[in-house]
């Protein structure tokens, strides 16, 4: 019985990088042999076992055939007969087709170091087409590895598994899970340039797809279209940290810019409401998580209204405010800002321009939590009216605090 460090581990080894977690292989062993050592079964399709002391995960060699369509599509065999090489020729990508021995030895048999020093995706063998999945992963890892280019014949690859309809049987929540890491790297953007090109995200997620080519505003760069907009917003988000809410919001903001009827075009008036319908039936189709739903649907219907902050009169930044459910939810708005401020430096000469709209808000939310409509409520003899009496005061705070910021900028104006 022999053991390897398969995978991820190997290849961020070479690269430098920080080994998270480790999987190891077990060639020449049955499960019998490794009950007796103590080792923990887990999982149904495939015999995997958790070391009895640090728990990692140690598979049994195993080789696949294609039995079905998707990500299930498959039986394995693992037997004490399958050789390493036979378990890495399974693998997607030769960078994660590598072993090292216990020894220390390197195993290599599909040049995963040479790609690794070429910068370069390549699928391991023919076998790649039979799990579609193996398109979002490479996506991902274009995303993460953001100086790799995907092999030419890889990508011919690809764009047959899609053309052969075998990209539509991937799962709902398969495609969001891939998605939801993707866009956690570090330039998220690659993964849907990647989809884009082999064809894939006009199957899985044609709302975006349907961006590009698109104009986007009468004063945006004209090389920036809706699409390369979307983009760079979404890589804002990623410069700057911000979580999967926020991301994902980046993503699906100006969804209604790819509807706009071409005779209004570079204008995109309404698109708020069609963005918000087709967000919402994407989220529905790919089973999004609702907190990232929610801000996504908040970003496409307010982003606009936000932008213009400080050009509202107080009774619209208070309406705004009660609309989103700011009072309620202060993190998720505060959220909607950072998403906003992507938005707004998601555009070619804007990466780092100052944006102080959300202090706008900001200062507005401050006031209306400052506004005690308890007090109100038992005030007020008609119980009718409390709700337009909190209201008024609500909008009086966030005059008063419009009034003593104007003072300090024209303060600072004279100085």
């Amino acid at each position: 019985m022999e053991t390897y460090i398969v995978g991820g581990a190997v290849r961020d080894e070479l690269l430098g990088l920080p080994v998270a977690d480790r999987d190891y292989v077990v060639v020449g062993a049955t499960p019998e042999a490794m009950l007796a050592r103590g080792f923990r079964p887990v999982g149904k399709d495939f015999p995997v076992f958790l070391h009895p002391r640090t728990n990692e995960e140690y598979a049994l060699a195993r080789t696949e055939r294609k039995t079905g369509h998707g990500y299930h599509g498959f039986a394995f065999h693992a037997a004490p007969d399958v050789t390493l090489e036979e378990d890495l020729a399974r693998r997607d990508l030769t960078i994660n087709a590598m072993a090292r021995a216990e020894g220390g030895t390197l195993v290599d048999p599909f040049h995963g170091q040479a790609d690794l020093a070429a910068k370069v995706l390549r699928h391991v063998g023919p076998a790649f087409v039979e799990d579609p999945v193996r398109i979002l992963r490479l996506a991902r890892f274009a995303a993460r590895f953001t100086d790799f280019s995907v092999a030419p014949e890889t990508m011919a690859l690809m764009r047959r598994m899609v053309e052969s309809g075998e990209a539509d049987h991937l799962v709902p929540e398969r495609v969001w899970q891939e998605i939801a890491r993707g866009l956690m790297e570090a330039r998220p953007s690659r993964l849907f340039e990647v989809l884009r090109e082999c064809g894939a995200l006009q199957r899985l997620m044609p709302e975006v797809d349907r961006l590009f080519g698109v104009p986007q505003r009468a004063d945006f760069h004209p090389e920036v279209d809706s699409g390369i907009h979307t983009l760079l917003v979404v890589d804002q988000a990623a410069r700057r940290g911000y979580g999967l809410p926020v991301r994902f919001a980046a993503l699906v903001h100006d969804l209604g810019k790819g509807t706009t009827p071409a005779d209004l075009l570079p204008r995109h008036h309404g698109h708020e409401a069609r963005s918000v319908e087709l967000a919402t039936a994407l989220c529905a189709r790919l089973r999004v998580p609702n907190d990232a739903r929610d801000l996504a649907l908040l970003m496409a219907r307010w982003h606009g209204d936000i932008h213009r902050g400080r050009e509202l009169k107080p009774s619209t930044v208070v309406s705004l405010l009660e609309k989103t459910d700011a009072l309620r939810r202060p993190e998720r708005f505060e959220q909607l800002l950072q998403a906003c401020e992507c938005d707004f430096r998601g555009r070619l000469g804007q990466e780092d321009a100052p944006y102080d709209v959300p202090e706008v808000f900001r200062r507005a939310l401050a006031a209306v939590k400052g506004v005690d409509a308890g007090a109100i409520a038992r005030a007020c003899a008609d119980k009718a009216t409390i709700p337009e009496r909190v209201h008024q005061a609500r909008v009086a705070a966030v005059k008063e605090v419009s009034k003593d910021s104007g003072k300090d900028e024209e303060q600072q104006g004279q100085e």
